[in-house]
């Protein structure tokens, strides 16, 4: 049977942690709806400016940028240097599965921009996202990825002495400072739940035990106290604030930069590796929805995306020919594709 979608929001029943009530209205739905009556802080651009200010000037760059070459790193690049004046260092993380587009875009962006530019390069966890695909693990790929970019973030800006960080994150995917990252699976959320406890697990047992990893953090919480004890650089995202809508936002980096939509991404309209094709077949498969549902649903609670908008962009339409092709650099001996029938009716609830 396929699974119940909260009426509200894109988030399937998925009990004990996602429940629907008589209306089919998700428990999460109404845990926000409390939390707004509670007046949650917001972060605003005032916020945003003081701590630039207080940090400017004191060392060769004001910020590190992060940039993935997808619409909302972009748009907080060109934001970075043409609003706010910055010095910037833009930062791309490369793992061997970014996208010939995304990498350009990026490049065509720093040069316009005049910024300085550095792409790190690594193969390492390659045997990771190997082991996890044999195992067939429920552990989120992208987490995984996620904690290893985030942890070499804050040591690139340990080593160069800058305070400021700052990601492409959306109100969807973090308001709150002390969030590291879009794919930041905290259990300690009812939607995050499973998703953390699985990848927490995988580590432990599979990773951890690999000499060539046991660096490796094993939670967005120890990339954050590792942060705290080498370098206190603050995270932040213009997108916390700013009120640009996605149509003035493209329009701004495509005039201001020369930004190119790629051709195949997930979800539509976005700009992701190609690793995260298999992320998110990997997550539909144990859990029935992704980060990317939990983002959207958030945007629909705010009035930022329709429901429609969300279950149009979430709509699989890859099979397991694409997913063949993009772990064949991993020499995975085996792959547990289900159906391509099986996919599309996951992605389509």
């Amino acid at each position: 049977m396929e699974p119940r979608i909260c009426r509200r929001c894109v988030l399937p029943e998925s009990p004990p942690d996602i429940v629907l009530d008589g209306r089919g209205v998700c428990s999460v739905c109404h845990a926000w709806d409390l939390e707004q009556a509670e007046s949650v802080p917001t972060f605003h651009e005032t916020d945003f400016t003081r701590l630039l200010n207080r940090h400017r000037g004191k060392g060769t760059w004001d910020c590190l940028v992060m940039c993935s070459g997808g619409k909302d790193s972009t748009a907080a690049l060109v934001y970075m240097v043409r609003r706010y004046r910055a010095k910037v260092l833009a930062f791309m993380f490369d793992h061997g599965f970014e996208s010939e587009e995304a990498v350009a875009n990026v490049q065509r962006a720093v040069r316009i921009l005049g910024v300085d530019f550095l792409r790190y390069r690594s193969t390492d966890l390659h045997g990771v996202f190997r082991t996890l695909l044999e195992t067939g693990s429920p552990a989120v790929l992208c987490h995984i990825c996620s904690i290893w970019y985030m942890d070499l973030t804050f040591q690139m800006a340990e080593r160069f002495g800058i305070p400021l960080i700052v990601a492409g994150w959306t109100r969807g995917q973090s308001t709150r400072r002390a969030v590291l990252s879009k794919c930041d699976c905290n259990p300690s959320e009812p939607e995050f739940r499973q998703m953390g406890l699985a990848t927490r697990a995988f580590i432990d047992r599979h990773v951890h035990g690999d000499p060539r990893y046991r660096a490796l953090p094993a939670s967005m919480e120890e990339v954050l106290h590792r942060a705290r004890r080498r370098h206190r650089a603050l995270v932040l995202s213009p997108h916390w604030f700013l009120p640009h809508a996605p149509e003035e936002l493209l329009d701004t980096i495509r005039r201001e930069v020369d930004w190119r939509e790629p051709t195949c991404s997930y979800p539509k309209r976005s700009t992701n590796c190609a690793l995260n094709f298999v992320s998110v077949w990997n997550a539909m498969r144990h859990f029935g929805y992704t980060h990317y549902h939990v983002e959207m649903s958030r945007l629909i609670r705010q009035g930022l995306m329709t429901r429609d908008e969300a279950l149009d962009l979430l709509r699989i339409d890859f099979g397991p020919e694409l997913l063949d092709r993009i772990v064949e650099p991993l020499g995975v001996r085996s792959t547990p594709w289900g159906r391509r029938a099986d996919l599309l009716r996951a992605g389509s609830a």
